[in-house]
């Protein structure tokens, strides 16, 4: 039997996310990036029917995916902060490290290396302090 304790606790429980290497808790360092699908690949991936995900995707431009999501961690072991993409299946957590396909997926969130459409001149000057960025100029006389 159950202690009366146990039984009258409504705190909510921490979510039982462990790190695929180490098998320790990982702790959450970012809010959650929801994922959807645009294209009907995607959603086959799934499990939705080739016509059903054709269907979707043609009256919807992108369509949510449920209880599916990025979001960065930090585990004590490794000793950094790593991206995962999680799936939610009935309070069980599915974890794998995120793949560079997913981040074009996500909702709000910004590419961790940066834009890829932005040249390396221009992020470096981005990063600079101070305005001695001349020497990159070259003036001729």
């Amino acid at each position: 039997m159950q202690r009366r304790c146990d039984r009258n606790r409504k705190r909510s429980k921490r979510r039982a996310i462990y790190c695929p290497i180490h098998g320790c808790y990982l702790d959450s360092v970012s809010q959650k990036y929801p994922l959807f699908a645009d294209r009907p690949g995607q959603l086959q991936q799934r499990g939705i029917g080739r016509q059903t995900a054709l269907f979707l995707v043609a009256n919807k431009t992108a369509v949510p995916l449920e209880g599916e999501w990025l979001e960065a961690f930090w585990c004590d072991q490794c000793q950094q902060t790593k991206w995962y993409h999680l799936k939610k299946r009935e309070r069980i957590y599915e974890v794998f490290v995120a793949s560079p396909e997913l981040w074009q997926q996500a909702i709000g969130v910004i590419y961790p290396e940066g834009n890829p459409s932005v040249g390396e001149f221009t992020r470096r000057h981005a990063r600079m302090v101070g305005c001695k960025s001349s020497k990159d100029f070259g003036f001729i006389s």
